[in-house]
């Protein structure tokens, strides 16, 4: 069954008016509002994946006992679809998401989803809802794989029933005034993950334990916090929900190596392709804390920048920390991050030539 999971359509009989989804979509935020449908499929030892379904989103029924909320094994994945000049609607490497998605079902204990229904619930939930996916701007549709535990059962073992679903929710742009350069928290206190544990899968439990070390950082008047290693507690990892990269004075960029407690991010990737192509020396490199500081002190590193699904690519305007804060720049967005930017979004929204082939057309 699960080999060849096929979504039946079971079309929602109350979906919005028109009015109601222009009033959305005229101001859509972000993670406010869902379309009409979501993809739904269950797991379970004896069926495999099995009862899969588009239907009409709204709440679940879940027992007290759902294993979910006691022991958090549960995945997501972040992606969107975008509104093209032609009127098409397109995803940016979908199959990515789709294999990342698995590898972190693994870590999690968690059944394998086949890579085609992932792609074809996408599909399925885009294609039904493409009302909802807005136009102008960097507006998109936001689509939230989710997968976990759904045992109503309170022993500690993985789940014997699974759930996963796909929403959408139409997003506006991250930056609707513009682009505004951001102040980065150290967490000197919290890290983020540590060697074989979770920092590789986006595992919702990741984000949870991120969330205090975000609140301490808004006390302090920044946007967002960045973690160190686990152990030495010096070396760069990541933003609560971003990866970092950053430009130095000759021209060359360098991101943080992958080492078992980053997040693989699709846009982290994709910006090691583009970077190459405007031109620029990529290396991916253990980089200190000391580096950051002193760097940015002394101008040897000009410019910083995270990136991610949601936010594309933000500029850092500085890194503050317990007793010192140091300006990145000339604390705006830097000439080789708008480049950057600017080369992503193109290809996202369809001005530009897709010469790595990550626009998959949906509708």
């Amino acid at each position: 069954m699960s080999a060849d999971l096929q979504f039946t359509v079971e079309p929602n009989t109350q979906p919005a008016s028109d009015d109601q989804r222009a009033a959305v979509l005229a101001n859509p935020g972000f993670g406010q509002n869902f379309s009409d449908h979501m993809a739904i499929a269950t797991w379970n030892k004896e069926k495999g994946w099995h009862d899969a379904r588009i239907t009409a989103f709204g709440p679940l029924e879940l027992s007290p006992a759902t294993a979910v909320f006691h022991y958090a094994q549960s995945i997501f994945e972040g992606m969107k679809a975008y509104r093209h000049p032609d009127d098409s609607i397109h995803a940016f490497r979908p199959e990515a998401n789709a294999r990342r998605f698995n590898r972190s079902a693994q870590r999690l204990a968690l059944p394998e989803l086949p890579e085609e229904a992932f792609l074809d619930a996408v599909r399925q939930v885009v294609t039904i809802d493409k009302d909802w996916v807005p136009a102008g701007g960097e507006s998109s549709l936001y689509l939230r794989p989710v997968m976990f535990g759904s045992d109503p059962f309170l022993g500690v073992r993985p789940s014997a029933q699974v759930t996963f679903l796909v929403m959408a929710s139409p997003a506006g742009s991250y930056f609707p005034s513009g682009v505004k350069p951001v102040r980065i928290w150290l967490s000197e206190e919290y890290t983020r993950a540590a060697p074989g544990g979770t920092g590789a899968a986006k595992a919702a439990g990741n984000y949870a334990a991120s969330l205090i070390a975000q609140a301490e950082a808004a006390e302090q008047g920044c946007e967002q916090v960045a973690f160190l290693d686990a152990i030495e507690r010096k070396w760069i990892e990541e933003l609560g929900g971003m990866n970092l990269y950053f430009v130095l004075d000759d021209n060359s960029v360098v991101t943080p190596e992958l080492s078992g407690t980053i997040l693989e991010g699709i846009t982290r990737d994709s910006i090691l392709k583009l970077v190459t192509d405007l031109g620029h020396p990529v290396t991916e490199r253990k980089i200190s804390i000391d580096e950051w500081r002193e760097g940015a002190a002394s101008g040897r590193i000009r410019e910083v920048f995270a990136c991610g699904t949601a936010a594309v690519i933000t500029p850092v305007a500085s890194l503050k920390w317990h007793d010192g804060e140091v300006q990145v720049g000339d604390g705006e967005a830097g000439a080789v991050t708008n480049a950057i930017r600017t080369a992503l979004l193109d290809v996202q929204y369809g001005r530009a030539a897709d010469p790595h082939n990550w626009m998959t057309r949906i509708c």
